[in-house]
């Protein structure tokens, strides 16, 4: 047992945390995307019965984010502009955004990202976390930093 990790990370999770460099790619999947066809070399860890915001808000415990390499080192998924999809703000954007600020970051590092660019850079994460999440694109990207 170690102390001060949250219960929401288990040791294959703590691990790929660890085994990340400055500038590798996590995955925050919601409970629809596909980890293994969009990021077939990457490691795909299960964190069922979690949201995105519970695991983002464990994972930032842990986990520096690149702010001061990349404007936005926490991205959501948001529709392609072309594919003419219309809907409501989904709260899990504006919940994990509140999360990024309670880790001490500015809400200006959190940026969004067409679906067919989150897939492309999707394609090269190291690490993808599958979580229940079940609000329509509650898919994010994290980058990783230094101390």
């Amino acid at each position: 047992m170690l102390k001060g990790i949250p219960t929401r990370i288990g040791s294959d999770l703590l691990k790929a945390l660890a085994d990340m460099g400055h500038g590798d790619i996590l995955i925050i999947a919601d409970d629809f995307y596909p980890p293994i066809s969009k990021t077939p070399n990457g490691v795909s860890i299960q964190a069922k019965g979690n949201t995105a915001p519970e695991m983002i808000e464990a994972i930032l415990q842990l986990m520096p984010l690149d702010a001061d390499y990349c404007e936005h080192p926490v991205e959501y998924m948001i529709p392609d502009k072309d594919a003419g999809v219309e809907m409501d703000r989904p709260k899990v954007w504006d919940d994990v955004i509140a999360v990024t600020e309670k880790s001490g970051y500015d809400a200006k590092c959190v940026g969004e990202i067409e679906r067919s660019k989150f897939y492309e850079k999707a394609g090269k994460a190291y690490l993808t976390v599958c979580t229940s999440e079940r609000q329509p694109y509650g898919c994010f990207i994290l980058q990783k930093g230094v101390l």
